[in-house]
């Protein structure tokens, strides 16, 4: 699986490359669209040039979403190359509500080659911020600085996802120790070792106890080779009640991941249950299904089962 186009909806909103709309004359109301801001490759224009137009042109007060595209023209550079300005201008973006960093494809940077920065400032510039999605966690080519989180409090943030082939412990760990009361959708793309992601099982205890997320209703704890593992945890995890879809998919989920499931607390109060990208067999596929006749199940993306060498959707 790679990432090969670049997001056409995004908080509830269709997306407008505001480079093209403007060029054509053809500018959609300001709060009508999820604009994307992106630089091209070898573009002669930097980001500060191109940010600071879109605020010239746009009504910036009433823009209620974003999506970040290439900040960099050629090699990937750290998103603290542009994060700042954006943030300076929160005071211009007071109805912003949907923010995704990094709509980046695997033509313009392999995911693992995106480098990011701390964005926990992002929670204090846009306090009724709902959505944040973040793409990629690479370090930059110095080793200075790559994708960081601090535990923060936010009052309005619903939805909240980190794509990436590895997500860094820490930042596992400070998601856990937020306090996120109206968070109602979490979704970690957790990666391998080899692209940084050094979390462990423990790292991911306070997303199955809830405690911390009562508003909590969609997890997705996914892209892992140890999903069997997971779905072990999640078959007992206090949390599950309570939600009305769970994903364990992109990772190395088998036979023996999906018994758990089975053979744990129930699940038919689920409306989804994503398992795409997995490793089982159509027996268990079958015994799936079965079990749970009213659950939306995605299966899609079957992996041959008795491949040695089971890998996660996402990685490089």
């Amino acid at each position: 699986m790679t990432i090969n186009e670049h997001a056409e909806e995004f908080h509830g909103l269709p997306v407008t490359d505001f480079r093209a709309a403007a060029a054509e004359g053809k500018l959609p109301a300001a709060d009508a669209t999820a604009w994307r801001i992106a630089l091209d490759w070898d573009d002669e224009q930097g980001f500060d040039e191109l940010w600071q137009k879109f605020l010239e042109t746009v009504e910036p007060e009433r823009v209620t979403a974003l999506v970040l595209g290439r900040w960099f023209p050629e090699e990937p550079e750290p998103l603290s190359k542009a994060l700042p300005q954006i943030l300076a201008a929160a005071d211009r973006l007071p109805a912003l509500r949907g923010l995704f960093l990094g709509d980046i494809t695997f033509e313009e940077c392999e995911i693992s080659w995106i480098q990011m920065c701390d964005i926990t400032p992002v929670f204090a510039a846009f306090p009724l911020l709902e959505e944040l999605v973040v793409r990629g966690a690479s370090e930059d080519y110095e080793d200075n600085e790559r994708l960081g989180l601090r535990p923060v409090e936010h009052a309005a943030l619903k939805a909240l996802r980190f794509e990436s082939g590895g997500l860094p412990a820490s930042v596992v760990r400070a998601v856990g120790a937020c306090d996120f009361p109206a968070l109602e959708r979490l979704e970690l793309w957790l990666g391998v070792d080899n692209y940084g992601g050094d979390w462990t099982l423990d790292d991911l205890a306070p997303f199955l106890s809830g405690t911390k997320l009562p508003a909590l209703t969609y997890l997705g704890l996914q892209d892992s080779v140890l999903q069997d593992q997971i779905a072990g945890l999640v078959a007992r995890a206090p949390v599950v009640p309570r939600l009305t879809g769970l994903s364990l998919s992109m990772g190395a989920f088998t036979d023996e991941g999906a018994a758990a499931l089975l053979e744990g607390q129930p699940l038919t109060h689920l409306k989804t249950l994503d398992l795409h990208h997995h490793y089982l067999t159509e027996g268990v596929q079958q015994r799936l299904r079965d079990a749970l006749p009213g659950v939306e199940i995605d299966l899609s993306g079957a992996e041959d089962p008795g491949d040695n060498w089971r890998y996660v959707a996402i990685s490089e």
